[in-house]
């Protein structure tokens, strides 16, 4: 294999009995499934492989739930791989500085479930909406944003791909940006399915909460290299604490991460946890690199 990066999912990847084959499989997964429960009030396992869907959906289950499944996925691949770098969209940023051994696993599965319950909470629902604009570059949306801001507060959230941004704020906002979009070339608008308008400064209260529990934590220095969704740069140990807080309310520019690594040399992307939305970016944003994916047992082989 060539330099390798390992890249972790965000919210949105989770399905029922995610993980389970690993846990029926492997020690090493078992011991994570169940340090997260003792990490919690509630039985996170039963959830992630029994549901209901319902209830894996909201915010402050699905949270720790994709960083548990995408941590013991890691525990019984980590021999095999050697990552020279880790990375994530939004949550799964949790997932690469676990690994990375930043933050120990149970403190991570803690804070994550207190931050989905703080992005939830943070405004009404009704009053948020998010949106995916296909075939704009983030520049073009930048400029949908400042005009459709008369009708209220609606910013970039997610720079996924060179033609894929997602826009984020007040519902009558997005509406209308997703309507200027539209005139102004783009292919299509898609509102997305979600509880909040997250990474957007109508959830900073929930960024500054956050903030008050990751002062608490210890945080140790990176292992392996963490690139930021915030900056799409290395992160610092000092730096930790204030770019986890931002991510929560400001831009995740994940082409950003992906562009840095390839800048670095990096020609081969692994996929560790459920989905394969992360793959499916990295190839529109550069066809000839390596991509695996690891979700199942299975796919230990392509390794």
């Amino acid at each position: 294999m060539g330099k390798l990066a390992v890249m972790f999912p965000g919210q949105g990847a989770q399905f029922v009995g995610m993980g389970y084959d690993f846990y029926q499989n492997f020690e090493s997964a078992r011991k994570i499934f169940d340090l997260a429960n003792e990490a919690l009030d509630f039985d996170l396992k039963n959830i992630i492989f029994n549901g209901p869907e319902e209830e894996l959906k909201l915010t402050k289950i699905t949270q720790p739930a994709i960083l548990t499944t995408s941590v013991a996925i890691y525990e019984t691949v980590k021999e095999k791989l050697e990552p020279k770098a880790v990375f994530g969209q939004s949550l799964g940023e949790y997932s690469a500085l676990v690994v990375s051994g930043c933050i120990d696993f149970k403190t991570a599965v803690w804070l994550v479930s207190k931050r989905g319950e703080y992005m939830q909470n943070e405004v009404p629902e009704g009053v948020g909406a998010m949106a995916a604009v296909l075939g704009l570059s983030a520049e073009d949306v930048k400029e949908v944003c400042k005009i459709a801001k008369e009708k209220g507060v609606v910013e970039i959230s997610n720079i996924n791909s060179p033609e894929q941004t997602v826009i984020s704020g007040e519902k009558q906002a997005v509406y209308f940006a997703m309507e200027i979009a539209k005139q102004k070339g783009a292919k299509r608008c898609v509102e997305l399915n979600v509880s909040a308008p997250f990474h957007c400064s109508l959830i900073k209260g929930a960024g500054e909460k956050l903030k008050k529990h990751l002062l608490e934590i210890d945080i140790k220095e990176p292992q392996i290299p963490v690139v930021s969704n915030v900056t799409a740069d290395y992160m610092k140990k000092e730096d930790i604490v204030d770019l986890l807080e931002k991510q929560v309310y400001t831009t995740v520019n994940f082409l950003g991460c992906v562009n840095r690594l390839l800048e670095d040399g990096f020609d081969t992307f692994v996929e560790i946890g459920p989905g394969t939305t992360l793959s499916g970016l990295v190839k529109k944003i550069k066809k000839d690199v390596k991509i695996i994916n690891i979700n199942k047992v299975e796919d230990m082989n392509n390794l």
